[in-house]
């Protein structure tokens, strides 16, 4: 992103703001993408299986992954240089259900990245408000600003399932997760990624270590939705026992494969964890870029 900046600066304006757009959509998609293909993952659609869904593959992931990156760039081109305010985040918010829209024609109503949708586009808007300054840090910190913004235009409630198990258990869910600055992401995914990464582990070991760290203390709504507290204190023990000895070890990849057995047979799905590990991802990559 260094070499965009420093193009940026020569371009007029609209074609800067449009390089940065593109750019930070093929950043999202990608990490989207990457999410999709990790393997194995506990309960989670990935190549392998459909994990605890019976309306999903990984084929129909990626194609939802692809429909959204018009939305993604959309957003950044609505976000770059502007400062938070009320009007950039209910135009967001009103590209957002533009976005979602657009996944539930491309997947035929199947619910594939709507929590996605609402994390990985903040993150992408917070980059594209200042391009000089793409630290994860500074980008979670933004996007929390952005999320604590009330849109006027947003729904007074949705009733879907992660809200249901919000106003149930007493958890804040993705939109907590966002307001408060994407902690998982900054305390868990990204520093578990780079952490296995600097031990010697594959990018594989790190991103299943990634995934494991968030699942270890996230308040899952999609875990809660569908199996309650017993099933998210399963999750939660269970990633925590794999993450003791990392994916990049036998015995690590054994408890793994024993938390996927269980919450298979529990017919629970970490979705939430897996939005947050697309989003540490997608953090990383810009990064890195």
């Amino acid at each position: 992103m260094e070499m965009a900046v420093r193009m940026s600066a020569a371009l007029p304006r609209q074609s800067a703001q449009a390089h940065c757009a593109a750019w930070l959509a093929e950043q999202v998609t990608g990490a989207l993408i990457d999410e999709v293909m990790l393997a194995p993952k506990p309960g989670l659609v990935d190549p392998r299986h459909r994990g605890a869904h019976d309306d999903m593959h990984w084929q129909l992931l990626c194609r939802s992954a692809q429909a959204l990156r018009p939305g993604f760039e959309a957003m950044a081109v609505a976000g770059y240089r502007q400062p938070a305010s009320i009007a950039l985040r209910e135009r967001i918010g009103a590209l957002g259900r533009e976005a979602e829209a657009a996944m539930l024609t491309a997947t035929g109503g199947v619910n594939t990245h709507r929590g996605a949708i609402w994390a990985l586009g903040l993150l992408a808007v917070a980059a594209a408000q200042v391009p000089d300054d793409l630290a994860p840090a500074s980008i979670a910190a933004r996007a929390g600003l952005l999320a604590r913004i009330p849109d006027g235009a947003a729904p007074a409630c949705t009733d879907h399932p992660g809200e249901r198990a919000c106003r149930r258990y007493g958890v804040g869910g993705a939109r907590g997760q966002a307001q408060a600055g994407f902690p998982h992401i900054l305390e868990a995914g990204l520093p578990t990624l780079r952490n296995t990464r600097a031990n010697g582990g594959s990018e594989h070991a790190a991103r299943l270590d990634a995934l494991l760290a968030i699942m270890a203390t996230l308040d899952d709504t999609c875990v809660l939705s569908r199996g309650g507290p017993d099933a998210l204190e399963a999750m939660q023990a269970g990633a925590r026992r794999a993450l003791a000895h990392g994916c990049a070890t036998l015995p690590g990849r054994r408890e793994l494969r024993r938390l996927d057995r269980e919450l298979l047979a529990r017919r629970v799905s970490p979705g939430g964890a897996a939005d947050l590990l697309a989003a540490s991802l997608l953090l990383d990559r810009i990064s890195r870029s």
